[in-house]
């Protein structure tokens, strides 16, 4: 008899150890970890991308921005999710290894304090109350609400907010503290915002903070407070219009994906990011984010199309930035 070929052989083999094997064990999988405030628009993204994609997956991880940067900057994901801009010491882990990326604005988030629905005598919070509540030198000391405020209750303060390795706490502390990672440590901490709420949803002495998605989410547990920015300012409640009109201020912020660019030679890892950009202000705005202008959108394809690699922000997190300032800056 013929001998096969050796390519024909080597095809039967194959065929013979994987031939029976469903297809979705060769499904093409796109990466993606970092901020549970933007995994809710993510994972709407994904979950629409996958249907109109049948045999790629998407997986969606939570791990805070900072530990979806150290994933990302190992080369270990495709994309990582950030709800703060791309610090100095992360640029310089990229760098190391050769991780280039291109920074996308997906949407606006109005970081959200909130409090128990059953909790009546608050109504409003000045940064400078939330900074006395929540500096490094209330730690062990400021323990109940009448120290901050004598009004207040004689109650304990039960405090509820983002982990260290978040991008929220990173921009909460920089926002209401004045340095970033500056914070008391004895609260209850966790990349898991659902944790948070929780949290609050159960004590009526409990103040927390996270991504306005999950406060929408759960408003039948949660209630919002008003901010005000200074003395003289009003007091403003996070919405899509406040944030819009750039009054939610200092906690309105942009949030971000980060995309290898390596992984853009991968079809699926470019199919999903040509998906995200057209779809991606329908599903902010279903999570009860803020859309950003079709143009960031655009833009954002453009400077892939161009290969503008880096971050407009310089490696620092900057506080009290609008949407008119932030579509400047990604139109050049």
């Amino acid at each position: 008899m013929k001998s096969l070929p050796i390519k024909s052989t080597l095809a039967i083999s194959v065929f013979a150890l994987f031939g029976a094997m469903p297809l979705a064990a060769f499904a093409q999988v796109v990466k993606i970890d970092g901020s549970s405030t933007v995994y809710p628009v993510t994972e709407a993204v994904a979950e629409e991308f996958q249907k109109a994609n049948k045999g790629l997956k998407v997986t969606v991880g939570v791990s805070g921005t900072g530990g979806g940067f150290k994933k990302f900057c190992r080369g270990e994901i495709d994309i990582s999710n950030a709800s703060r801009p791309i610090l100095a010491a992360e640029m310089e882990d990229c760098k190391k290894i050769g991780v280039e990326y291109i920074e996308m604005p997906v949407a606006f988030d109005a970081l959200t304090v909130v409090i128990n629905p059953r909790n009546t005598w608050l109504k409003q919070a000045t940064v400078a109350e939330l900074k006395k509540m929540w500096e490094p030198a209330a730690q062990g000391k400021v323990m109940r609400w009448n120290q901050i405020n004598p009004t207040w209750p004689d109650q304990p303060i039960k405090l509820f907010g983002a982990g260290s390795d978040s991008g929220t706490f990173d921009y909460f502390t920089e926002a209401i503290v004045g340095k970033s990672k500056s914070s008391r440590g004895d609260y209850t901490a966790s990349e898991d915002d659902n944790v948070l709420v929780q949290g609050v949803a159960g004590d009526v002495n409990a103040i927390g903070y996270f991504g306005y998605a999950y406060y929408a989410e759960n408003m039948n547990k949660l209630k919002a407070l008003a901010i005000v920015e200074k003395d003289g300012k009003p007091a403003v409640l996070p919405s899509s219009d406040s944030v819009i009109a750039g009054t939610y201020q200092p906690l309105a912020r942009p949030i971000f994906i980060y995309v290898n660019v390596k992984s853009l030679a991968k079809p699926e890892v470019k199919k999903f990011i040509d998906y995200y950009m057209v779809q991606g202000a329908k599903m902010a705005k279903e999570v009860k984010y803020v859309p950003l202008p079709a143009s960031v959108y655009a833009s954002n394809v453009k400077h892939i199309a161009q290969g503008r690699k880096g971050t407009v922000f310089g490696g620092k997190n900057e506080v009290g930035i609008s949407i008119e300032e932030l579509t400047k800056r990604e139109a050049k």
